[in-house]
């Protein structure tokens, strides 16, 4: 991590993650609302639609920060790496990243929001289909870790292409461990959003299910971090 300056991590982790939650909170909002053009598209065009997020904030951001986009991530090569000085730095600016890219996806689809005539929450953040938090949190723990694995096993090698791998990665998670929780796999990707829930003027929007917040935390934390353990033993 400290490859990069200060001022890099910071532009690069806002802006990064600010593109991903826009494409990504964007498919949401294309498939949920329903004056949208895609509504009921369905959990594919959910799944694709965040890994190419993924791509396209990656691709953006990679050269500047590194493009962890993911406080998990962070957290992951922390452990990896012994290097914990911008661990704050990253995670600050993926936070405030992600409440940008939130906004953006509220005024891409203002007129629509405006129409609303249902709960608005699953196009910010995540919840389960069956509310138990201790399978929960483990469905979030084993999703995150697969994705941060992904990340650290990576060959340098591959250079630009080891983000269309990630991106790939984060696909699979979707499509194969997503169904119980929504795969928040992202600390960041969840709480920032859920905020900017709480705090927009949107119709009929509905609650931002603080008691379940925390879950989308700790899960990819402590699978963010078993990551980097398990690396660091093997590797």
């Amino acid at each position: 991590m400290s490859a990069f300056s200060n001022g890099d991590v910071f532009v690069g982790e806002t802006l990064g993650t600010a593109a991903l939650i826009l494409l990504g909170g964007g498919v949401c909002a294309a498939v949920t609302l329903k004056k949208s053009k895609a509504v009921n598209a369905g959990w594919l065009a959910i799944t694709f639609g965040w890994g190419f997020a993924v791509l396209v904030a990656a691709y953006m951001t990679g050269e500047k920060s590194g493009a962890h986009l993911n406080p998990a991530v962070t957290l992951a090569l922390a452990v990896k790496s012994g290097d914990w000085s911008q661990v704050p730095l990253y995670i600050g600016s993926q936070m405030l990243g992600a409440m940008i890219g939130a906004v953006m996806v509220w005024l891409t689809y203002l007129g629509q929001f405006q129409a609303n005539e249902e709960p608005t929450l699953g196009i910010f953040s995540t919840g389960p289909e069956i509310r138990n938090p201790f399978q929960n949190v483990i469905t979030e723990v084993i999703g995150t870790f697969v994705l941060c694995m992904g990340v650290l096993t990576l060959s340098p090698k591959l250079g630009a292409g080891g983000t269309a791998v990630v991106a790939i990665v984060v696909v699979s998670i979707g499509l194969s461990l997503g169904g119980p929780t929504g795969y928040a796999i992202n600390p960041a990707r969840d709480l920032g959003p859920r905020i900017v829930h709480s705090l927009l003027p949107i119709p009929n929007k509905g609650g931002s299910d603080w008691s379940y917040a925390w879950v989308p935390v700790v899960g990819p934390i402590l699978g963010g971090l078993a990551a980097g353990g398990v690396y660091n033993a093997l590797y």
